[in-house]
């Protein structure tokens, strides 16, 4: 429950939209200020400055349409896909949110006999972005999360069953950082135990529908070479609504 004493809403456009605004903000000035001005200048450069806007306006309709489906319309908030990733369950685990933690409340509630701990890593002298702040002053964390750092996870070597980050190691914008997390859950598992990562990727598909945004995202080969890194073995892939991504990386053992 929240501090007003309704249910937690995990974000959807709406939300995303309020986290980013300052993108959106600039998108809509871009796509309607550019047409304006070419009204007033010769057809070789309004021409450009058209074109200009359109592209704009796409990306700025055709990112807003991709976060309705993704938070708004498919299964992402279900969680039903991580039942399909992992069927024996999450079992005890630990959730490792950077800053906007929407996982541990229906993980929780869709597996309430498994033990669960929260890993806050959020430090705003890391994490610069303006949305991940905005985003923590909307929705604060879960009762009962652990402050802790990337390289210190609240929990004991081989302890846990799986490590869940859903749109958390993104934000570990240092690439030894995001290296020290792998490892620090390649620690915790049990032999066997699962790292589940979920994240946009640097693609094509998210590039055509959030333009310079996707440049927020990693490529698939950053999270593969950091699983690798840390020694985990990549043991299942799914995509989500088609712009998301989750990996399951396994310890060796078992």
């Amino acid at each position: 429950m929240t501090d007003a004493g309704r249910p937690h809403r995990p974000s959807g456009v709406r939300e995303v939209v309020g986290y980013n605004w300052p993108l959106y903000a600039a998108g809509a000035l871009a796509a309607g200020g550019g047409w304006v001005l070419a009204r007033w200048l010769p057809r070789p450069a309004a021409r450009l400055v058209r074109a200009g806007a359109l592209t704009a306006g796409w990306l700025l309709a055709a990112s807003t349409a991709a976060t309705w489906w993704v938070y708004d319309r498919s299964g992402l908030h279900g969680y039903a896909w991580l039942d399909d990733l992992l069927p024996e369950g999450p079992g005890r685990h630990l959730v490792v949110a950077t800053g906007l933690d929407e996982a541990s409340r229906p993980v929780a509630a869709r597996h309430p006999a498994a033990p669960q701990r929260t890993a806050d890593l959020y430090d705003p002298a890391l994490m610069t972005e303006g949305s991940i702040h905005r985003a923590r002053r909307r929705v604060p964390p879960v009762p009962g999360s652990l402050p802790a750092r990337p390289g210190a996870l609240p929990a004991a070597t081989a302890s846990l069953d799986s490590v869940l980050a859903v749109f958390s190691a993104h934000e570990l914008r240092r690439p030894a950082d995001r290296a020290a997390l792998f490892a620090e859950a390649a620690r915790v598992l049990r032999p066997g135990g699962a790292f589940v990562v979920v994240e946009h990727l640097r693609d094509a598909a998210n590039s055509a529908v959030y333009g310079p945004g996707a440049l927020h995202f990693l490529p698939r080969s950053t999270w593969l070479g950091h699983a690798a890194g840390a020694g985990l073995r990549p043991a299942a892939e799914r995509r989500i609504a088609g712009l998301v991504t989750a990996f399951v990386f396994r310890r060796a053992g078992a």
